[in-house]
């Protein structure tokens, strides 16, 4: 890589500017919720925890269907960044998880908190400040959603719209940019 808009673009074209991805996070959210809704709001942490291992390989999948690389050029240091992004992420789930033992419905409160810190960082690996718009949504979201004191449900199943719906914007600017 020459340069940060050579490594930037690199995980643009890679990644389909991480949009695969953020779908494949807000469908384990949906998941999460339904199993609130369906089973316990327990069990429902467990899903988003344990489904979250998952949204990269899923995230990897879609961009391959979708006809990307779905990875990054080796010795692109981005991929660091990511990793060590991802390692900070999971590094404080054990604080949301402590949260729920307290009041379930912070675990995803929690959640929502430290993942849309960590998109803040895809601002600088993806070059587009959009990142910083999807984080400040995910934390003013938790924080209204503590503030007016809404249950498990509604705060997973926010994650799942928010993220749903800015993965599918986020890929219409991708295609869009291809276009031109």
């Amino acid at each position: 890589m020459q340069n940060l808009q050579d490594a930037q673009h690199d995980m643009q074209e890679g990644y389909a500017y991480g949009a695969p991805g953020i779908v494949a996070s807000g469908l384990i959210w949906l998941l999460s919720s339904l199993a609130v809704q369906y089973y316990a709001p327990q069990q429902a942490v467990w899903t988003l925890i344990i489904g979250g291992m998952f949204i990269y390989p899923l995230g990897t999948l879609f961009e391959k269907l979708l006809g990307h690389r779905g990875g990054h050029s080796k010795g692109n240091p981005l991929g660091n960044l990511a990793m060590e992004g991802t390692i900070w992420m999971i590094m404080c789930i054990p604080l949301a998880y402590g949260l729920a033992q307290m009041k379930v419905e912070w675990f995803f409160q929690g959640m929502l908190l430290i993942i849309g810190g960590r998109y803040l960082t895809f601002a600088s690996i993806y070059g587009t400040r959009l990142y910083w718009g999807l984080g400040a949504l995910l934390g003013l979201t938790a924080y209204g959603l503590f503030s007016f004191g809404l249950g498990a449900f509604a705060s997973a199943l926010s994650g799942a719209v928010i993220e749903i719906g800015f993965g599918s914007v986020m890929y219409a600017f991708f295609r869009k940019k291809l276009t031109k």
